[in-house]
């Protein structure tokens, strides 16, 4: 079973991304911030998934997903931003930095499986 890591400093964005994760098959393990996240991948590092919120508290979106590609280990793991963050310099920047697909908020259960799809070909 594929691992995911949803990182939102919202409980009730976390709950929604877990109940459509699960129900695509997903084990769902769940963080407030980037900091957190990073514990919770020395634990888990058999992670495939992280949809990561880009405006947290402690370390944002951003901040973890550089720190995320600058470990090797974690160069596999696809990432999914989850925001309403839609400034077209954002994305890039997100990209840029190691994003793997972006998706924004609100959406629902299809716009999420069509782009986890999209992430793994066959899935």
């Amino acid at each position: 079973m594929k691992k995911a890591l949803v990182v939102d400093d919202s409980k009730a964005i976390r709950q929604i991304e877990r109940k459509y994760l699960e129900e695509l098959g997903f084990e769902v393990l769940e963080a407030e911030n980037g900091k957190e996240a990073l514990e919770v991948l020395k634990d888990h590092p058999d992670i495939s998934l992280i949809l990561l919120d880009w405006h947290m508290p402690v370390m944002n979106g951003y901040e973890f997903l550089k720190t995320l590609r600058a470990n090797p280990q974690y160069q596999d793991i696809k990432v999914m931003m989850v925001t309403t963050e839609n400034q077209q310099k954002s994305v890039i920047d997100a990209i840029m930095a190691g994003a793997n697909e972006y998706l924004m908020k609100p959406f629902d259960k299809e716009m999420l499986e069509t782009k986890i799809r999209y992430l793994f070909e066959g899935f």
